[in-house]
């Protein structure tokens, strides 16, 4: 008597804890799996959201358009001297580098200078890097807004009877399901920010 009783609560002890691993691994699967990236890793970030902004044929576009492909947006300014220009060099590289995945990629540039930067000088200024990728715009407020929600930094600095924008240099890449993931540093090199684009489309696909 007093031997086979703790082997059937070993048992229904057993039961509980398979069922509970069993409902914890469901779980799982609802959650992204860790991934150690190059990048700086912002999977869950409350900030850089969303945005809703204006493509140059005047469709507002958000995140949600994007479904299916991973991201990488960047703000800036078409009459930028070095930091855009090599940002979106760096885009069209990684690309390339990604090979036929690269269809499952869609850079993102937002200006930060939607006064000079019309529809018409957006479209022409993205498509000399690569045609698939789209340039947003917005009013003064919208872009100030947007801008806040990604913790991006631009400013309007005067340079005798025009100016320039100085701005932050980060890319920002969300996941085919929508959800931002990382910060791709200016520094970084094309391979590098392919390399973690690879294993965002692998770990979501």
């Amino acid at each position: 008597m007093h031997t086979t009783r703790p082997r059937q609560l070993s048992r229904r002890h057993l039961l509980i804890a398979g069922g509970g691993l069993a409902a914890l691994s469901l779980a799982a699967c609802d959650k992204v799996l860790p991934v150690s990236f190059n990048g700086i890793d912002i999977t869950g970030a409350n900030y850089a959201q969303d945005f809703r902004l204006t493509d140059p044929d005047g469709r507002e576009r958000t995140v949600a358009d994007f479904k299916g492909k991973a991201v990488m947006l960047f703000f800036g300014f078409t009459q930028c001297p070095d930091v855009c220009p090599t940002a979106l060099l760096r885009a069209a590289e990684i690309r390339h580098m990604l090979g036929a995945d690269g269809e499952r990629l869609q850079v993102i540039f937002v200006t930060v200078d939607p006064e000079r930067d019309t529809p018409v000088v957006l479209k022409a200024y993205t498509n000399a890097f690569d045609p698939s990728f789209i340039g947003l715009y917005g009013d003064l407020q919208r872009t100030s807004e947007t801008a806040k929600a990604f913790k991006a930094y631009y400013k309007k600095v005067p340079t005798g009877a025009s100016y320039t924008m100085d701005h932050s240099a980060f890319s920002y890449v969300y996941d085919p399901q929508g959800k931002i993931r990382l910060v791709l540093r200016h520094e970084q090199g094309a391979p590098e920010c392919a390399e973690d684009l690879r294993k965002i489309l692998k770990t979501t696909a």
